[in-house]
């Protein structure tokens, strides 16, 4: 693979610690969820980021697959929902949802671009494809 572009971000202190990107644009205090046992508060934490992530992600690809249709998308938005919980097995796992809104569209059409983005396009869909349970839904 030819690699265009490489993030690179540290964490230090786990999930009660920081995480920082490089190039110093990315430097978030991370807190365990209430949910997860922890204190929360105002603080991120890696299912926050990765949502975010893949919610930016996917959009773009949906963008990209309308605009190679010949029918580019005005207004868009994508929520990404990453849940995280234990198996029976006892470890944990995730879980995404991906709303999809493209106000003024005809549904079928952003059913198949949506079809298309995650099948075909977004590397997040892709890397996580077969490991994590993805749910896409347009709204």
């Amino acid at each position: 693979m030819d690699v265009l572009y490489t993030a690179t971000a540290t964490a230090t202190g786990g999930r009660q610690g920081r995480v920082q990107s490089t190039d110093g644009v990315l430097d978030h205090a991370l807190a365990l969820p209430k949910e997860l046992g922890g204190a929360g508060g105002a603080a991120t934490n890696p299912e926050q980021l990765f949502a975010a992530g893949y919610a930016a992600c996917f959009e773009n690809a949906l963008l990209r697959v309308a605009r190679e249709r010949k029918a580019p998308i005005r207004e868009s938005s994508v929520t990404a929902r990453v849940g995280i919980g234990r198996e029976g097995d006892g470890y944990f796992r995730l879980t995404v949802a991906l709303d999809v809104s493209v106000p003024g569209r005809d549904r079928a059409e952003v059913e198949e671009i949506v079809r298309i983005a995650h099948e075909e396009v977004c590397p997040y869909s892709r890397a996580t494809r077969g490991n994590i349970d993805v749910e896409t839904k347009v709204v």
